[in-house]
C-alpha cells in the first residue's frame, strides 16, 4: 500500500463524543528514519481515557482538532531501522489510530507470539498492569478483606475484581443493568453485584458490604466514589485508577462530597496512580498475569469490533456501556 488511513480527532466534543468529531483521512504511508521502526497496525485498544485526552492534559499532551487520534495498538514491523527490530516481530505502543505507524525502537514493546494478540493487548498489556499495580501496589488488600471495584465489567474493573477473589478478598462490583451485574458474579465470580442505576446506591452498598469496605478500586468517580467513601472502613484504602463518569460530559461535577471529612475521620488513604509508574517491574506483573490466565485462574473477557471505518462508534458504543471486558477493533 502506497497510502496510510487514519482517523484524525476534528472537532471537540461538546458533551459526549460520537463519529462526528472525527474525520477518516488518506496520508502518506510513513518512512521510517534511522532508529525508526514501521509497523502494521491489526488491533487498537479503545479506552475510556480517550476522551479525558480531549479535555486537557493528563498524564499524556492534551489532544488538539488536527491530531491523529491517540491509542494503544498492537501490530507488526515492516521494516525496522533499528537494532532489536526485524520484520514480523510482533509489537505494541501508541500507534494512534492509523493503519501504519513509524515509531522509534525505544516506544515499541516486543512480544511473545505464543500469546493471543488480544491478550497481548488486554490482560497482559496496559489493562492487565493497570489492574495488577493499581489493586496490589496501592490497594493493598489483604485475606478476609472487602474489595469494592467499580466498572467491574470493564477492561480493566474485570481483571482487578479477579484479582481480589485471588488474594482472598470478598470482591463486590459496581456495574450497569441486571445482566452485566448477574455477569459479573456467574462469570467472573465476584461474590455480589451493585447496579449503580439503582434506586438507592447507599442501600445497595450496605447491603453487598455489610462489614464496610477495606479497599475501593475506583473506575468511575462521580456517585459511586461518593457512595463507596461512606461505606470506608477505619484505614481503607481507594486506588485513583480513573473517572470515567466524568470524561464524556460537557461540566464534569466537582465532587466529591465528604474530602477531606471521611479522609481525616476514617484515616482513609486515597492515592492516584498512572500504569507507568510501574513500568520497571513490568516483566513480573505480565508473567503473574499469564501464569492466572494459563492455570484458569482469571478469564479475560474481549469484544473484538471488526473493521478500522468502526473506531468512532466503537468508542461511543464504550460510553454507553455496550462492551463487556476489553473493547478493542481488529484493523
Amino acid at each position: 500500500m502506497s497510502t496510510n488511513r487514519q482517523w484524525i480527532y476534528a472537532r471537540k466534543p461538546s458533551g459526549e463524543v460520537g463519529p462526528e468529531n472525527f474525520d477518516l483521512r488518506e496520508a502518506a504511508m510513513p518512512e521510517p528514519r534511522d532508529g525508526e521502526v514501521l509497523v502494521k497496525t491489526t488491533l487498537l485498544s479503545l479506552d475510556p481515557a480517550s476522551r479525558a485526552w480531549m479535555q486537557g492534559a493528563t498524564y499524556r499532551s492534551q489532544l488538539n482538532p488536527g491530531d491523529v487520534m491517540a491509542g494503544w495498538g498492537l501490530g507488526e514491523v515492516v521494516s525496522s531501522k533499528a537494532s532489536g527490530f526485524s520484520p514480523g516481530d510482533l509489537v505494541s505502543g501508541e500507534f494512534g489510530w492509523q493503519q501504519y505507524a513509524a515509531l522509534p525502537a525505544r516506544a515499541l514493546a516486543k512480544h511473545d507470539k505464543k500469546h493471543k494478540p488480544e491478550h497481548i493487548l488486554g490482560a497482559l498489556g496496559i489493562t492487565g498492569l493497570t489492574a495488577y499495580f493499581g489493586l496490589l501496589d496501592v490497594g493493598k488488600p489483604r485475606p478476609g478483606e472487602t474489595v469494592l471495584v467499580s466498572g467491574a465489567a470493564g477492561a480493566v474493573g474485570s481483571i482487578a475484581g479477579q484479582i481480589a477473589k485471588l488474594m482472598g478478598c470478598r470482591t463486590v462490583g459496581t456495574t450497569r443493568g441486571a445482566d452485566k451485574c448477574r455477569w459479573i458474579v456467574d462469570e467472573l465470580g465476584f461474590d455480589a453485584a451493585v447496579d449503580y442505576q439503582g434506586e438507592n446506591l447507599d442501600k445497595a452498598l450496605k447491603a453487598a458490604c455489610p462489614n464496610g469496605l477495606d479497599v475501593y478500586f475506583d473506575n468511575t468517580g462521580g456517585a459511586v466514589l461518593e457512595a463507596a467513601l461512606r461505606r470506608m472502613n477505619v484505614f481503607g484504602r481507594v486506588a485513583c485508577c480513573g473517572a470515567i463518569s466524568q470524561y464524556n460530559t460537557a461540566s464534569p461535577s466537582p465532587g466529591p462530597f465528604g474530602v477531606p471529612g471521611f479522609l481525616v475521620t476514617k484515616r482513609i488513604r486515597m492515592e492516584g496512580f498512572v500504569v507507568m509508574d510501574f513500568y520497571n517491574r513490568r516483566a513480573q506483573a505480565e508473567a503473574a498475569l499469564a501464569r492466572w490466565l494459563d492455570e484458569g485462574r482469571i478469564k479475560a473477557p474481549v469484544e473484538i469490533v471488526e473493521g478500522f471505518e468502526k473506531m468512532p462508534g466503537a468508542l461511543a458504543g464504550m460510553f454507553a456501556g455496550k462492551n463487556r471486558g476489553k473493547l478493542m477493533v481488529r484493523v
